[in-house]
């Protein structure tokens, strides 16, 4: 593929979404980027959430994936739809009673300055790391395919990108989100439809019949019942509940986008479809990934070391010049719809939860600007970094933030208990939020040695969360006592 062909397909690309923030733009206000306005339609709303929720990893990765694990993935999409229940039916409720912006908001009248500041912090750290480590892998790709022929530094194309993102997002915000992240869902999705279509076709064979290969294939084994194992059914079917609940729910980025429909029942709307939605959107993804492999099979296709390497090989060797660059739309679609949010909710959380969110519109740019540079910054550490293995013990240490969290929400909504306001026991709020991580890391290192093979999975995100309720009740009191 041309790598002069690339940059004008990227131009036309970027183009598109800075007229949508034009035309989104006009009479903007910190209520329009903060919340649209509270305008903004449930299925739009839906519909863009799919593609910010599938960011450039998973776009590249549950297809490379399946070889390995076959459909077992699935199991944690069901406790998906669980989790997505508990948030339209307990968190959505009160965030809206609570009229809040930044959903941490809710820890601050639950307990405190400090509660409130140390979620936010979470966030802002958990959020700044995915973001930065989803974009860069998609930067590595657009070097590798356009940028490394005019010999441009890799510095510069992620300059370039995170430029892009801040220019069509640092007035509207929000409001302009909602539909450059339709745009970006469609584009996601094209890509998986193009691609299936492509292999179909060079296999002899129908859209259909090629899925219905897929579906019957060695590769769609969902169920895992060796309780040894780490993605054991009920390991991944609850772990997916509660991380739905915490990575969804408790996150400023994913809830923001909820809290701009137009009312409770909107928004309710929005994550019921939005749930069953990606239900299916997740078994294409899964299918893609075995037709891939079936199709690299039947024409004796190596498979690269890495599995997030398996979709993008396949695109740039058998995908022809209109497959190659869907694909490449698809992917950069799938990474900036989960980095322009990103930017967004950063911004957002920093203005409302440790400044204040009437802050002027020159400095509310500022910060935007502030944490696009800080995300640029990282990117570059990742690079510099080289090992990449490193780089995913950085990202997977940054999805351990959110037990903390989830062990706030839950203890402020069952528990009727208070957490007295002298420091010492202010103090503890932070220091429980860090050792419950710490806890969970060190059972993830060494579960097999001391629990006979158990192997940790994605329950951890649930004693994380045990662990931090724990802390919470322990150093509180009840209301009558205080």
């Amino acid at each position: 593929m041309s790598p002069i062909l690339v940059i004008f397909m990227l131009l036309g690309y970027f183009g598109m979404l800075i007229s949508i923030s034009y035309v989104t733009s006009r009479s903007s206000s910190s209520t329009s980027f903060y919340l649209a306005d509270n305008k903004s339609p449930w299925f739009l709303v839906a519909f863009g959430m799919i593609g910010a929720s599938l960011s450039g990893i998973t776009f590249i990765s549950i297809p490379g994936s399946v070889d390995g694990s076959h459909f077992k993935y699935m199991q944690m999409v069901m406790g998906y739809m669980l989790g997505y229940g508990v948030i339209a039916l307990v968190l959505l409720p009160i965030y809206y009673r609570l009229n809040l912006v930044s959903i941490y908001t809710y820890l601050g009248k639950r307990f405190g300055v400090v509660a409130h500041k140390t979620g936010a912090l979470f966030f802002l750290v958990s959020r700044i790391i995915g973001a930065s480590l989803r974009l860069f892998l998609v930067v590595q790709v657009l070097q590798i395919y356009v940028f490394d022929a005019f010999d441009i530094p890799f510095w510069v194309t992620v300059l370039v990108s995170i430029g892009l993102i801040w220019i069509y997002t640092f007035r509207g915000g929000m409001k302009t989100i909602i539909y450059t992240d339709t745009l970006q869902t469609f584009f996601m999705l094209a890509a998986v439809f193009v691609t299936i279509f492509i292999i179909a076709g060079s296999m002899d064979l129908s859209f259909g019949e090629l899925m219905g290969m897929a579906m019957n294939s060695e590769y769609a084994e969902v169920f895992e019942f060796d309780w040894r194992a780490a993605d054991y059914f009920p390991k991944h079917f609850f772990g997916g509940m509660f991380i739905a609940i915490a990575m969804t729910g408790l996150d400023q980025d994913m809830m923001q986008k909820n809290l701009t429909c137009k009312s409770i029942g909107d928004a309710k709307k929005n994550v019921l479809w939005f749930s069953i939605a990606l239900f299916f959107v997740n078994i294409l993804f899964l299918a893609l990934g075995a037709i891939i492999y079936l199709y690299m099979s039947k024409v004796g296709m190596e498979t690269p070391n890495r599995v997030d390497m398996v979709y993008p090989m396949l695109a740039k060797t058998h995908l022809g010049l209109f497959g190659g660059i869907v694909f490449l739309l698809g992917l950069i679609a799938a990474a900036y719809s989960s980095a322009d949010s990103a930017l967004t909710s950063l911004t957002t959380s920093f203005c409302v939860d440790f400044m204040d969110k009437e802050v002027s519109e020159k400095k509310r740019y500022l910060i935007h600007l502030g944490f696009s540079l800080v995300v640029f910054f990282v990117i570059l550490i990742f690079n510099f970094l080289g090992n990449e293995s490193v780089v995913w013990k950085l990202f997977k240490w940054a999805q351990y933030t959110y037990g903390p969290l989830l062990g706030l929400f839950a203890f402020g909504i069952i528990s009727k208990r208070v957490i007295p306001k002298a420091e010492i026991n202010q103090i503890f709020i932070v220091l429980i939020c860090i050792i419950a991580p710490l806890i969970c890391l060190g059972l993830k290192s060494y579960s097999t040695s001391f629990f006979n093979g158990y192997n940790f999975g994605f329950e951890l995100i649930i004693i994380n969360g045990l662990l931090t309720y724990v802390g919470l009740f322990m150093n509180s009191k009840r209301l009558d006592t205080q």
